[in-house]
């Protein structure tokens, strides 16, 4: 830890229990550290380890069956004299405490969709904590909660006041959290996963922002995270933590250079590498050990290049309606969600699909599944003994093609029934395909829960007494209990851990390997595509931008947009810092940047025009002679 600073938060031997029946469980054991004031200090662990705990402990917002059992939680702020408050001695309701809550201590939560009141507007949610601290009329309260949301990044704070949450992207809801947390100017801010469930370029301005915030208003941060590219971009020092306990703790310089505890080591090992040659397995902390029934193996694996695609996509084009201002009032336009897109797969290939929120990706993936009606366009299957247009199946034709194409959905608890058992949830798909018999699906369950590696003893239990691993592991069983032929997997480790997404991609390798399986991996995490796709597909706006070869992608990114993709992802290295970008203005479109070949608009239709070998770009037909001269 850096010395010479003051401590503006001390925590020593904390303990934390949770009451389990007639006993408690301790849940952190004995922990300590400190956060120097205006630093950035990082608390690191796997879901599970106490992080959130210990955060809601320092902001006296513990649930009622948790209580701290030992220690003392000291904070010393000048603007409250400067004398040191024990936290954890404090009455949680009692005015002391209030007014430190939201005033001198705020937090910044996970989910800013579900952390916000889809109730009330931006502006009034924002303005609470300013209401509550601080003796204001409306009209001051509105003018200091505008300066705020124009200091987060909002381009027209005025209207911005009077949207509701369901009005703003992902990126301006969190900037809209933040805008929450520090309409007090807190001395300590508290960022629990701040940027866990926002695409890279997103992530990238929100983390910038935070660092510029920080250093206008003086404050103290304590970042909670598992991503450690996050971390290396943002933190001072760092904090491991390790089933309630501190394993490991110093400047980010010493525990990114010389890590010490093998928990460490193991957590720098399992993140996928963006600049680093594709690794064969990563490693993960914990190997998940499976076992392929004779019955689900196929004569062969891998990419087949000579085979006819197992899918055509050709065309395809879906457009919505929405509100032209608001959602209560406004005219309405056609926003085109998928435009034009066409693409092969291989078969026994993993196909990527990256791109922001709202590029299309999942529209693309619930078009081939027919979740969804395309406007136009073909999505030809032909997987050897089946060849149809899955566009014009209906009836008993489409339910019995469904057997030929699973997805694995982002969410591993809200895609799980809480009412049913693991073993009502594998028997399902059979009972709706009509397959086997009741004895025979149950055999199968069986043997889907050897396939992902875990016990056939679980099957009687239900989805809440799981990790978030173990039930992505489910729905990967699940979309398996069909032997597909194509496995779309739509985020599916973008809310998992770092250590259980290592475990959930080396499955899905060797499954894909095993089975023989072809899969589409969507995702907005680059690195994690580079593990496991052949082929990639960069998407912005519903347009495809550029398709290649994983490797050539990555060394040699032609459109600017992936381009923009590569350089927004934070390393886990010190010395590849992330650059972050200056005050974003969602008003401005970034394509106005762009060379002419790649703009939308003006002279000449862009199209996708082959660069090299499998590598396609969206420009104009002059953009490849251009570049074959040069």
């Amino acid at each position: 830890m850096v010395a010479g600073l003051p401590d503006l938060l001390r925590v020593e031997d904390l303990r934390i229990s949770i009451a389990i029946e007639r006993s408690g469980l301790e849940v952190v054991r004995g922990v300590s550290f400190r956060i120097p004031s205006g630093r950035t200090v990082a608390l690191v662990g796997e879901s599970g380890s106490g992080k959130s705990i210990i955060a809601q402990a320092i902001l006296g917002i513990l649930p009622r069956v948790a209580k701290v059992t030992g220690g003392h939680i000291l904070f010393r702020d000048e603007a409250c004299g400067g004398n040191p408050i024990d936290i954890a001695a404090l009455d949680v309701n009692g005015p002391e405490m209030r007014a430190l809550r939201g005033g001198r201590i705020a937090m910044i939560f996970q989910e800013p969709m579900t952390s916000l009141s889809p109730l009330h507007r931006i502006g009034n949610q924002v303005e609470e904590a300013l209401v509550l601290h601080r003796d204001l009329d409306g009209r001051e309260a509105r003018t200091m909660t505008e300066d705020m949301l124009r200091l987060v990044g909002f381009a027209d704070p005025h209207r911005a006041y009077d949207m509701y949450p369901m009005e703003l992207s992902g990126g301006m809801r969190q900037r809209a959290m933040i805008a929450m947390a520090l309409i007090c100017h807190p001395a300590l801010l508290i960022a629990d996963e701040p940027t866990t469930a926002l695409d890279v370029t997103v992530q990238a301005q929100v983390l910038g922002l935070l660092k510029d915030l920080q250093e206008r208003l003086g404050m103290s941060m304590l970042l909670i995270t598992h991503d450690l590219g996050v971390v290396a971009n943002m933190a001072e020092e760092v904090v491991v933590i390790y089933h309630g306990e501190i394993v490991e703790a110093g400047s980010v310089e010493h525990i990114f250079r010389h890590p010490g505890h093998p928990y460490t080591k193991a957590l720098m090992r399992a993140v996928p590498e963006i600049d680093a040659g594709k690794p064969k397995k990563l490693v993960s902390l914990r190997e998940i050990e499976h076992v392929i029934p004779q019955s689900m193996r196929r004569d062969r694996s891998g990419a087949d290049a000579s085979a006819p695609p197992l899918m055509k996509v050709r065309g395809l084009t879906k457009s919505f309606t929405i509100q032209k201002d608001s959602w209560l009032v406004g005219d309405k336009r056609r926003v085109l969600a998928v435009n034009d897109v066409s693409f092969d797969i291989r078969r026994g290939e993993c196909f990527g699909i990256v791109g922001e929120s709202g590029s299309g990706k999942s529209t693309v993936s619930k078009l081939m599944m027919r979740a969804m009606s395309a406007d136009a366009g073909e999505i030809l299957f032909d997987n050897g003994s089946l060849r149809c247009d899955v566009r014009a199946l209906e009836g008993r034709d489409l339910k019995k093609f469904r057997k030929r194409m699973q997805i694995v959905f982002q969410d591993p608890f809200s895609s799980l029934s809480p009412r049913s058992t693991v073993l009502n949830i594998l028997r399902e798909p059979l009972e709706i395909h009509e397959t086997g018999t009741a004895e025979q699906r149950t055999q199968t369950a069986r043997e889907l829960m050897a396939l992902v590696g875990l016990s056939p003893t679980f099957l009687n239990r239900y989805p809440h007494s799981f990790s978030g691993g173990q039930r992505q592991r489910i729905g990967i069983a699940r979309a398996l209990a069909l032997s597909p032929d194509l496995l779309i997997c739509d985020e599916p480790v973008s809310a998992l851990d770092v250590s259980v997404q290592a475990q959930i991609l080396n499955l899905l390798k060797k499954l894909q390997a095993e089975l023989g399986l072809t899969m589409v991996f969507i995702s907005h995490n680059l690195a994690v595509v580079k593990y496991v796709a052949d082929r990639i597909a960069v998407m912005r706006k519903g347009r495809i931008v550029e398709i290649a070869p994983g490797d050539t992608l990555f060394v040699d990114p032609v459109h600017p947009y992936t381009r923009k993709l590569l350089t927004a992802i934070p390393h886990a290295d010190l010395d590849h810092r992330l650059e972050f970008p200056d005050r974003v203005d969602e008003i401005v479109d970034e394509a106005e940047s762009w060379d002419p070949m790649f703009r939308p608009g003006g002279e000449g239709e862009l199209r996708l025009v082959q660069v090299s070998k499998g590598h396609y770009v969206l420009a104009r037909e002059e953009f490849a002679e251009d570049r074959a001269t040069a």
